[in-house]
């Protein structure tokens, strides 16, 4: 290198730099509000960026005459995105007053034209959340200036979703990230049970990280997604809505039950008969059930009743219940449960 010629200085992932930027945010709404104001406004980003370049190669092909028909769209996996939720509707309106009803408003209508994000996107979250509309505003500038759909790379919005949801869920500290594991240890996970085709189920599924692992897995050694069948269950309805918006934006189709609930005490794939099970609970979760509730439930095949004061046997058992004669599962749980009770006592006798 020349003397006095400059080093260039190395771009930061695209990832890293939303995040930095974004987290200057942090304060204007409360901690576990922050990550879907985030991530709905990224998600909404992406999906006019990959409607942008489709309506693109469109009029390059000659089909003007089908820019505003949505099969066009769907037919490719595309959104179709209505002119009130376009991008550039967003930034002309972005300073306004009333610019979170615009853009609860854009996510409602994307949702009804799209049924793959049926009840994925928040419903009236912005308006709800009484944002400051400068700080808003100042989250679509940021926004604005990031490529969320780069050439080839099909799955930007897929890493920057998954790095922001890590980030959230350290911030958040120990016992607050429920909704994300880590991705290296989700990907051990599907190694040890190889889920390449057949039923897919977890029960404490959280924003989908399972799932989405799954079909890597069935892409890397030359599967068939379609041959793969996704079966998953949340608790809480804002983390069940970030793992269908998860799923939809990479195209993978699941059934996470008619609503958010406790799986435990409203299961909702109770005949199900699965070949895989890939979970990760919430680790010695107390008081997970009443004296007297669940003590004959037929998912405990048997064995003695779970200890109220633990839930990491009730876990496991659930997870067993749902495989079929052939089925194979592995559980994430806390090191205690390798060890915990004593000989005659419950969980003692269930291991």
């Amino acid at each position: 290198m020349a003397r006095g010629t400059a080093k260039p200085k190395e771009q930061r992932p695209i990832e890293q730099i939303l995040w930095d930027a974004a987290n200057k945010l942090r304060g204007k709404v409360e901690p576990a509000e922050y990550k879907h104001v985030v991530l709905s406004m990224i998600f909404l980003k992406y999906a006019n960026d990959r409607f942008d370049e489709h309506r693109a190669q469109m009029k390059a092909n000659g089909q003007e005459a089908f820019l505003e028909m949505m099969p066009f769209y769907t037919k490719d996996n595309v959104f179709y995105i209505p002119e009130c939720a376009r991008w550039a509707y967003i930034m002309e309106n972005a300073k306004q007053s009333d610019i979170a009803i615009k853009i609860d408003t854009a996510l409602h209508e994307i949702e009804q034209k799209n049924p793959a994000l049926e009840g994925a996107l928040p419903d009236n979250y912005y308006s709800r959340l009484h944002m400051d509309p400068s700080g808003l505003s100042s989250l679509i500038d940021l926004i604005n200036g990031i490529q969320l759909q780069v050439g080839g790379d099909k799955d930007v919005f897929g890493k920057v979703y998954e790095y922001c949801l890590r980030q959230f869920a350290l911030k958040e500290g120990k016992g607050k990230g429920e909704f994300y594991t880590p991705r290296t240890v989700v990907a051990l996970l599907c190694e040890l049970i190889e889920p390449y085709q057949g039923i897919v189920y977890d029960g404490a599924c959280g924003s989908g990280g399972m799932f989405v692992q799954s079909m890597r897995f069935v892409d890397a050694h030359g599967g068939n997604r379609l041959g793969v069948s996704i079966y998953g269950q949340e608790l809480t309805d804002t983390t069940r809505r970030l793992a269908k918006m998860n799923l939809a934006i990479r195209g993978i189709s699941a059934n996470l039950g008619a609503e958010a609930a406790n799986t435990f005490l409203n299961d909702q794939h109770k005949d199900l008969k699965a070949d895989f099970s890939l979970e990760n609970p919430p680790f010695n979760q107390k008081d997970w059930r009443e004296a007297n509730q669940l003590v004959d439930d037929p998912r405990w095949n048997g064995y003695p009743t779970p200890p109220t004061s633990n839930a990491n046997y009730g876990w496991l058992l659930n997870t067993l219940s749902k495989l079929g004669q052939n089925g194979v599962g592995v559980v994430l749980l806390a090191n205690g449960a390798m060890s915990a009770g004593t000989a005659g006592n419950d969980e003692y006798d269930i291991r």
